[in-house]
């Protein structure tokens, strides 16, 4: 494994079982965030939580289990009152990703990360899948790609 083919990605709980990875270079912050700062938007997909004072700018906070076809966060038993938000950037747009736990930040090698296959992922997170890896305790680890999930249609229309 070169030193060019690793790279860091923070690792985090997807659902009560998956594990999935977003590459450092999109993150540009991670918070945690009491659900009672966070403003509610009208007519906006279930997924879409509302917004989000950072920075005095606003951030629009999404549960991206929901986004992706898990149970919804704020459904589950376990709601805590403060939750981990994943800040992407990319060209200049930020998305904040609410996530149920996160876990590590990790050297993967890319070169390891096999190719998503429509057999492996469901409908709903396969646009957001750039491939995965094979932990060492032999499970499925997703690599989500943080462009993609920033581009979505379902932003593009109500952003």
């Amino acid at each position: 494994m070169t030193l060019e083919t690793k790279q860091k990605f923070l690792s985090f709980n997807l659902g009560t079982n998956d594990l999935a990875v977003i590459n450092l270079q999109h993150i540009a912050e991670v918070l945690q965030i009491s659900l009672t700062e966070i403003c509610g938007v009208p007519q906006m997909p279930n997924c879409v939580l509302g917004i989000y004072n950072w920075r005095g700018e606003m951030l629009w906070l999404i549960d991206l289990e929901e986004m992706l076809g898990y149970p919804p966060l704020l459904q589950s038993n376990n709601v805590v009152a403060k939750m981990m938000a994943i800040v992407l950037e990319n060209d200049g747009k930020y998305l904040g990703l609410l996530v149920r736990q996160l876990t590590d930040i990790e050297w993967l090698d890319t070169e390891k990360m096999k190719a998503p296959s429509a057999e492996l992922f469901y409908s709903a997170i396969s646009p957001f899948v750039e491939g995965y890896y094979i932990n060492s305790e032999e499970a499925m680890v997703f690599n989500l790609n943080a462009p993609s999930i920033i581009q979505s249609p379902m932003w593009i229309n109500h952003n």
